[in-house]
């Protein structure tokens, strides 16, 4: 079934709503056209005709990062130790083995896992271009195509972050796993770009930087202008590691930060993902030119990166965004709390941000960081997509229902999502995928078929 807006005017009525700064009882949102068209408090019980969504209604739920075939390595890269780099490889084993089907079930399935986990709009990092060993399929992009209709199908937005990758690191070839991730040169890489097809409604084209080790820095600026020139978001990995802004270091006399800057690189619709590792230089040129900062705190403790300096960019001028990145758990408000919770680490003081500047990073803010201004809020003529939470389950039961977006954050998690609605279409309803019946097998099954 394609994922189309829910045409027939509908009135959803909402026991306990969000409303960006606090949790109202008794709204209903009239939706019409995909859109939301009114939205009326005080309505203690259902009109009638209307769809009840019982529990804490939220804006529907930005992953600001994902790449969707790591979702293959859960589990197995928990085996025994090891690094960032020797994970590294059992992520590319697993990047080997895709092709545009195999890679359409597994991302049709991760995306029905996030539907389920309240989420109605992902970023998808893509650089798995091409066949192995670089071949091109007979469409360039067979792979990013795949994803696209895997979104589709699975009923949630889709913000693809087409990435260029073109070298091993710092002036090195491709290695042979990367060889199916380069364009040669970001003039090819852009070429390629342009034939994407996507409809906007539910689909936007972006671009990435895998990383400053992955690009060479004369090519930094095709990328950033083509981004510039068609408006679009831009992605990049930051300063995950200290070893690339060591090898960054050595090779430019630059953190990755500045020359990301030096290259014009740095702005209001780019992103820098993780951001662990940066100097108070870093930081200022950041938050100095408004460039968003997404946090992926689940993957970052999993892989051992260590904790980014998210209230510092953000009191910078930095808007933070979240996501689950390797998708360790695919849990956006695990990622909210754990933000907050590693800053308590860090510091040993509570209380860094409340429940409500958490969600508007998961929500309006991450919808923002991949170019969807019109989403994450519950108001009229922003898309009509939105999320559930239980308030009645054994980990959200008890507090006081003004207490709802607390509760949230800070107790419930993704198997308490109870509806999603994207473009006021109910794509969830009582915890249940309604275009993919069976999501734990199909996630079963086409991680299955990667094992050969």
């Amino acid at each position: 079934m394609p994922l189309t807006p829910q045409a027939t005017p509908t009135t959803y009525w909402l026991e306990h709503a969000w409303l960006g700064t606090h949790v109202e009882p008794g709204v209903t949102v009239e939706v019409a056209d995909g859109r939301i068209t009114a939205v009326h408090k005080g309505a203690a019980t259902p009109p009638p005709g209307a769809v009840v969504l019982r529990g804490l209604t939220i804006p529907g739920l930005a992953n600001a990062h994902s790449h969707a075939f790591h979702r293959a390595l859960r589990g197995t890269v928990q085996v025994g130790s090891g690094t960032f780099w020797t994970w590294r490889e059992l992520m590319y084993r697993t990047a080997d083995q895709l092709t545009p089907d195999s890679c359409y079930a597994l991302a049709r399935a991760v995306y029905a896992e996030m539907a389920l986990a309240g989420i109605t709009c992902v970023g998808e990092f893509h650089y798995l271009h091409h066949a192995p060993g670089g071949t091109r399929y007979d469409d360039p992009n067979a792979m990013g195509q795949a994803l696209i209709a895997a979104a589709t199908d699975a009923g949630i937005r889709l913000t693809l972050l087409d990435t260029a990758y073109l070298s091993a690191g710092f002036g090195a070839p491709p290695d042979r796993h990367q060889l199916r991730f380069s364009d040669g040169t970001a003039e090819r890489w852009a070429q390629r770009a342009d034939g994407i097809k996507a409809d906007r409604a539910y689909v936007r084209i972006g671009a990435a930087i895998h990383s400053v080790r992955a690009v060479p820095a004369e090519q930094l600026g095709t990328i950033a202008d083509w981004a510039r020139e068609r408006q679009a978001p831009l992605h990049v990995h930051l300063s995950e590691q200290t070893a690339e802004n060591e090898a960054c270091l050595e090779a430019h006399g630059r953190t990755p930060t500045q020359l990301l800057s030096d290259h014009g690189v740095l702005g209001r619709r780019t992103t820098a993902v993780h951001a662990t590792h940066l100097t108070d230089e870093d930081v200022a040129l950041l938050g100095d030119s408004t460039t968003g900062v997404c946090m992926c705190p689940t993957t970052e403790r999993d892989l051992a990166d260590g904790i980014g300096p998210a209230a510092r960019v953000q009191d910078r001028g930095s808007p933070l965004s979240l996501g689950s990145d390797s998708h360790a758990v695919i849990d956006l408000l695990e990622e909210a709390r754990a933000m907050e919770l590693d800053e308590r680490l860090r510091t040993r003081t509570r209380g860094h941000w409340t429940a409500a500047a958490l969600l508007r990073a998961a929500t309006a803010d991450g919808h923002a960081a991949l170019g969807w201004d019109d989403a994450g809020t519950l108001e009229p003529g922003a898309l009509a997509d939105f999320t559930t939470i239980a308030l009645d389950s054994v980990r959200t039961a008890g507090p006081l229902p003004r207490l709802a977006a607390e509760t949230a954050v800070f107790a419930a998690s993704a198997a308490d999502v109870r509806h999603t609605v994207v473009g006021g279409r109910q794509i969830v309803r009582d915890g249940v995928h309604t275009l993919v019946p069976d999501v734990p097998t199909a996630l079963a099954e086409s991680i299955a078929a990667l094992r050969g």
